[in-house]
């Protein structure tokens, strides 16, 4: 039997400001945006390239959800996006406004860098 994560729920403030800012900040491509109601739409991006897991993002809705965005992980790293060509995305992720905390680090799995993205969650970019 055969197992893989596809994707998870990302909480969102907005689905439009959510899907530029991973389109155009992020350079994730637009998988889906398919309308299910009035205020529910199903939205999935996902990175550029092959396999790996999509997010799914999900428009917050209740006081708890609303609280949570941005810090879905008590402030740990949340997402972890591994690259090909490290020093090509961490310029030009910088050049589109992405906010890093540090300057890149070498570490026996790669290179990496802790980012913060849209709405304040730390991600990792990592490559070699």
């Amino acid at each position: 039997m055969a197992q893989r994560l596809s994707s998870l729920a990302y909480l969102v403030r907005d689905y439009d400001e959510a899907i530029e800012y991973f389109t155009k900040v992020l350079a994730f491509r637009l998988v889906e945006d398919t309308i299910l109601s009035e205020s529910k739409r199903w939205v999935v991006v996902a990175p550029q390239g092959k396999g790996g897991a999509a997010l799914v993002l999900s428009k917050a809705v209740t006081p708890e959800q609303k609280k949570t965005i941005g810090n879905q992980t008590a402030g740990r790293v949340f997402l972890f996006l591994h690259t090909d060509n490290f020093l090509h995305d961490f310029e030009q992720m910088k050049s589109r406004g992405v906010l890093f905390r540090e300057e890149p680090r070498t570490e026996p799995y790669g290179t990496v860098a802790v980012f913060d993205d849209l709405y304040g969650n730390k991600w990792d970019l990592v490559g070699k």
